[in-house]
């Protein structure tokens, strides 16, 4: 199936399911669509049993999509740029210190603690799996997901600061996690190599500060060429331009485009710059056609998502090890705030239980999904992406639907 097949078939089952959702379920998109696809593809299987026409289809529609590839070269530069050009840029300077600390540190600890405690918990459980493979597997899983929280916050009405904070997070964990990530996979390929701790920390620079350095420029020249002109139609592809030839750049040049995509958002999206390089139609147009950009690639992101459970491999001990990795990552996610959240307690006036709210809020989503099916079959992909997939799943559905009663429940509790 070409290009233009995929893709019309992926925005006529997310329109279809979307349909359902919003007339029907009336639940947030992402939970709504999601569980629609998994129902859709569960019916598919169990009709198959009689007739595998429709699930032998689904199965080749859904092994033709490279979905690591869609995904972290493609989308993940869009839905990012469209989450942090409207996140409170003002807001985020206030909380800008724990927000790194959360974003670096915080990813770090969290892949060590899960890695760690993951490791002999599977070897008990008689898989062979080496302890650098479980490192991976604590980097793909520690990122929190913007694109699964944002929505679900505003819908339920969360303090700003509290919002902030966790947005912010999930907006630059992203990137810094997928470069946890491919240091630790690029030292995983190489077992018996020497990989001196230098080569380690240029390529996490470079990557990293490169990312944000590129789209600070990106950033800026949108910007200059948006204050130059007064043409909403011009200023539109002006921003389009900066997230697809950014990101093209980013990847020629080895640096992290979902942080460059974060950083020029963010300078493209700040109510100064906003005020100076554009007019309120342009602005309006600008932000109703990157919501409109978020919302599409959400709704197919997430149908793929449901979609995705035909490609894994369904061997009930990886299920037991997915239900165990849950609560392991809870608590990891947990210690890797605490800290944080403590060291700034003083200095910032934090909403009372933020390391709960941030930990249950901290979902997890395709970027985890994507970076699991990137392994290979000697770093036990098969296993790892069964748990993947069962803590997204849990995670988008079940703390999904409940984050906005718990953070309901805190904050009245407290404001009493």
């Amino acid at each position: 199936m070409d290009y233009f097949g995929i893709a019309s078939i992926l925005i006529v089952l997310s329109a279809l399911f979307g349909y359902i959702n919003v007339r029907f379920l009336k639940l947030p998109i992402t939970i709504g669509l999601m569980l629609i696809t998994i129902v859709f593809t569960l019916v598919a299987v169990v009709i198959g049993q009689v007739d595998d026409t429709i699930l032998q289809t689904e199965r080749e529609f859904i092994s033709n999509i490279n979905f690591e590839t869609l995904l972290l070269d493609i989308m993940l530069s869009f839905l990012l740029f469209a989450g942090a050009l409207h996140t409170n840029f003002e807001q985020l300077k206030i909380q800008r210190w724990p927000i790194l600390v959360f974003a670096t540190i915080g990813v770090m600890t969290s892949t060590l603690l899960v890695g760690a405690i993951m490791y002999p918990l599977l070897i008990s459980m008689g898989f062979n799996v080496s302890f650098i493979h479980c490192l991976l597997f604590g980097a793909l899983i520690s990122p929190t997901d913007p694109i699964a929280v944002l929505g679900i916050l505003k819908k339920v009405g969360a303090p700003k600061k509290l919002e902030t904070k966790i947005v912010g997070e999930s907006l630059f964990n992203d990137g810094v996690g997928v470069v946890v990530f491919l240091t630790i996979y690029a030292i995983a390929k190489k077992p018996n190599a020497a990989i001196e701790f230098s080569e380690i920390a240029t390529l996490f620079i470079q990557e990293v500060g490169g990312g944000i350095l590129l789209g600070g420029l990106l950033g800026w020249v949108a910007y200059r060429l948006m204050k130059s002109i007064d043409n909403y139609e011009v200023e539109v592809i002006i921003t389009l331009a900066a997230v697809m030839g950014g990101t093209l750049l980013a990847h020629q040049l080895h640096l992290s485009a979902p942080l460059a995509m974060v950083t020029a958002g963010l300078i493209v999206g700040n109510d100064t710059i906003r005020e100076t390089s554009m007019s309120e139609v342009t602005e309006a147009y600008v932000d109703k056609f990157w919501e409109l950009i978020d919302v599409l690639l959400n709704t197919i992101l997430f149908v793929m998502i449901g979609m995705e459970m035909l490609v894994l491999t369904m061997d009930l001990n990886y299920v037991y090890a997915g239900l165990i990795a849950i609560p392991v990552i809870l608590a990891c996610r947990y210690i890797s705030l605490f800290i944080p959240v403590k060291l700034f307690a003083k200095r910032l006036d934090f909403v009372p239980k933020t390391t709960v709210i941030m930990t249950w809020g901290g979902l997890r989503g395709g970027i985890s999904i994507a970076l699991a099916l990137s392994l290979t079959s000697e770093m036990s992909k098969d296993l790892f992406l069964v748990i993947t997939y069962l803590v997204v799943i849990v995670s988008i559905v079940g703390q999904g639907l409940t984050v906005g009663p718990v953070i309901k429940g805190i904050t009245k509790k407290y404001s009493n």
